[in-house]
Parts: structure tokens; sequence; C-alpha cells
């Protein structure tokens, strides 16, 4: 029984301190667990740690929804150097995201071929507002003001910048940053 108790004391210490070691180890702008539109169970941010983020408030009914496509891209194109493209549907503006998670998802697989990670749709400016889009909104001073707001993380998850709805995601100076944070050396996963 003794051995017993000692095992279980240990395997509970061993777990409390691998998820304090995590808990380190996440930069504070990523230390959140959100949906996932494919399943709609928790992920968390800290996987993405050591990658480049472009994170985007998404919209299905929106005149930028077309920048999916380009949004498609940019991640085909610099995923394997370490660009992450995260999309978070809202219907923050004008209704313009008013299906459900698994209409969202549909949408967006058959109209744009979306591979990039989406999360479920959440609120991003108006209301209680997603953990980490609050954080973003703290770290850049700037909130979306409307769907296809960008903002860019670099590796370490230490800095962002924020890059307005009209931004399209071929922007020279966009995809320049884009490049110029891939190239750095930071953590990488």
């Amino acid at each position: 029984m003794g051995k017993l108790i000692l095992a279980v004391v240990f395997t509970v210490v061993s777990g409390a301190l691998t998820a304090m070691a995590h808990a380190a180890d996440c930069p504070p702008l990523l230390d959140a667990a959100l949906p996932t539109l494919s399943d709609d169970k928790p992920a968390s941010l800290c996987q993405y740690k050591g990658k480049v983020l472009l994170v985007v408030n998404t919209a299905s009914r929106c005149g930028y929804t077309p920048q999916y496509e380009g949004l498609e891209k940019l991640y085909r194109k610099y995923k394997d150097k370490g660009l992450v493209v995260l999309g978070f549907p809202s219907n923050d503006f004008g209704g313009q995201e008013p299906g459900s998670n698994k209409e969202i998802a549909s949408f967006c697989e058959v109209n744009y071929g979306v591979s990039f990670p989406l999360f479920t749709k959440s609120s991003v400016a108006k209301g209680p507002v997603n953990p980490f889009f609050a954080k973003l909104i703290k770290a850049t001073g700037a909130a979306p003001a409307w769907n296809f707001h960008k903002y860019l993380v670099d590796r370490n998850g230490a800095k962002a910048w924020s890059y307005d709805t009209a931004t399209e995601p071929s922007d020279r100076k966009l995809v320049k940053e884009i490049e110029r944070l891939l190239s750095e050396k930071g953590e990488s996963k």
C-alpha cells in the first residue's frame, strides 16, 4: 500500500512539474487553449512557439472574404519555413459570419481549400473577446475594426504587429516582414 501511495504521489508531482515547465516555456502571448473548428476541442496555442504566426479574424459573408485565397497561398508557400496562419471566424462586424462552426468549416474548405488552422467562432472585438485576441490587442494597441484584421507574431511569441483589413495577404510590406521574421533565428519546433 505504501508503494502505491508513493507511486501516486510521484505521478501527481511529476504531472504538476511537467505542467509548470510547460507553462514556464510557453510565451505569455501564446498561453491559451482555444477550441478548433475541426473538432471543437481546445488546442494549446503554445504548440506554435517557434513559428511565425499570421493571425486573422475571418468572416464568410464579407467583401474581404476572398482574402482566404491569399491567406491559403501564403500559408502553403511559407509553412515549411515556419509560418502558420491562424484563422478566427467572428460575427462581430455586421453579422457577416452567421453560420455554425460546421458550416464555416465547410465553406472554407469548399470555396477556398483552406488548410491552415481555424478556431471556433468567437468574439474578437466586442463583448467578451477571446483571450488570445485580448492579448494581441494589448500587445499592439490595435483592435480589429473589421473582418480580416491581421496580427503578425514573431517566432518567440514576444512581439506582435497589427495590419488593418485592407492589407491583402500578398501585400509587399507584409510579405517582406514575414520573410524577415522567418529568416531570424528563434526558438523553433
